[in-house]
């Protein structure tokens, strides 16, 4: 059985029944249902037009559920417009669906959660820590945009900023190694930068680029996490690097600054020093300051609190770090790493094992834990 084909299709088998007036929810039951039922049948008998295939069940599976709704027993009529069988061309309609979920009737926070599950692939609790809040929270968040969305016809696309959005969690969940989805998201981005002049779509791209160009560095031959100022530089791509800041100086040129395009900067600037140690933090702390202006996350100012304590000094990075709830994921980390620099052993040891009690990756966990051990061993010679 071909999973990754079946996961290839269902973007463009969800789109159809939902083009053909499925409401969002029924059509994502249908859809797994023929996926379930594709499993079951094809390994013995494989159809010719796997696509095709699924459509044709899919329909079928949502007029089943549609026949046992009482209040939706007119929709019985549809049976008649059932895709006949035969080749179906191979169109690609992820990027459509992504629109078509981003819908008006719903807030930008439900539509992008509703996009994460239903097309990203990305599990409850993999969207409520991206989002920072518990997973029962998001679990509500998203059976209540289900159900906004129930029974209306997907006719009017969303925005671009909620797209933007789906698409760069999508990259940081893919790019974090959970899930493999970070070169996915940046075709689709790729396909939106050629049919939207849009900075930030551009900023967007360049963003994606520029770290995606260091993945091959970013874990050694064991598996284990290597930071950003351990990395092998000579291993990052460099026609990516490339590719990325000549998009986002093109984007920068437009001056219709935005926050991937603020975001991409910092990257460049990361990918523009030949060590770690000339690395300009002091412009990177500047374009930290833009960021902030530009949205109110807290990652932003946790990230900006390291950036100051390189430029400025541990110290100073700890005063800034203290404005930031201590109760963020990896706020932990980042104290421990400047009390490191700042000779306070003791507390960074504990830190790093605080730190590695809440990360919720397995190649964060053990860094963190070879970090607390580390220093601990130092402690004791």
């Amino acid at each position: 059985m071909d999973e990754a084909l079946l996961r290839s299709l269902t973007p463009s088998v969800l789109t159809v029944l939902v083009r053909r007036g499925a409401d969002f929810a029924a059509a994502e039951d249908a859809v797994q249902d023929a996926l379930v039922e594709a499993v079951r049948v094809w390994p013995a008998d494989p159809p010719r037009d796997a696509k095709g295939w699924l459509i044709t069940v899919a329909w079928r599976k949502f007029l089943d559920q549609t026949r046992a709704d009482s209040a939706r027993r007119r929709r019985e009529d549809r049976v008649e417009e059932e895709p006949a069988p035969g080749p179906t061309p191979a169109v690609d309609d992820t990027l459509q669906l992504y629109f078509l979920c981003a819908h008006p009737s719903l807030t930008p926070s439900s539509a992008v959660a509703l996009t994460l599950r239903a097309v990203g692939g990305l599990t409850t609790r993999q969207i409520a820590e991206a989002y920072l809040v518990p997973e029962a929270t998001m679990a509500q968040r998203i059976s209540r945009a289900k159900r906004t969305v129930s029974g209306v016809r997907f006719e009017q696309p969303g925005d671009v900023a909620t797209v933007l959005r789906v698409l760069y969690l999508v990259f940081n969940e893919g790019y974090s190694g959970d899930v493999d989805l970070a070169a996915e998201a940046i075709r689709l981005t790729r396909q939106l930068a050629d049919r939207i002049d849009h900075p930030e779509v551009a900023g967007l791209l360049a963003l994606m680029l520029l770290h995606h160009a260091r993945r091959a560095a970013r874990t050694a031959p064991d598996g284990g996490l290597v930071p950003l100022a351990e990395q092998d530089r000579g291993r990052w791509d460099t026609a990516s690097i490339a590719e990325g800041v000549g998009i986002l100086q093109a984007a920068l040129a437009r001056d219709r600054l935005g926050e991937f395009q603020a975001q991409a900067a910092i990257a460049a600037l990361h990918a523009d020093a030949p060590t770690a140690g000339q690395t300009d933090w002091v412009q990177i702390v500047e374009w930290y300051d833009e960021l902030a202006r530009l949205t109110d996350s807290p990652v932003v100012q946790l990230n900006r609190a390291v950036a100051v304590g390189e430029a400025d000094g541990p110290r100073a990075g700890l005063a800034a770090l203290a404005a930031v709830d201590a109760a963020l994921p990896r706020h932990a980390a980042a104290a421990a790493y400047l009390h490191e620099r700042d000779g306070d052993l003791t507390t960074a040891a504990r830190l790093y094992a605080e730190a590695a009690r809440k990360a919720t990756n397995l190649a964060e966990r053990d860094h963190l834990t070879r970090q607390a051990a580390r220093l601990n061993s130092r402690r004791c010679r």
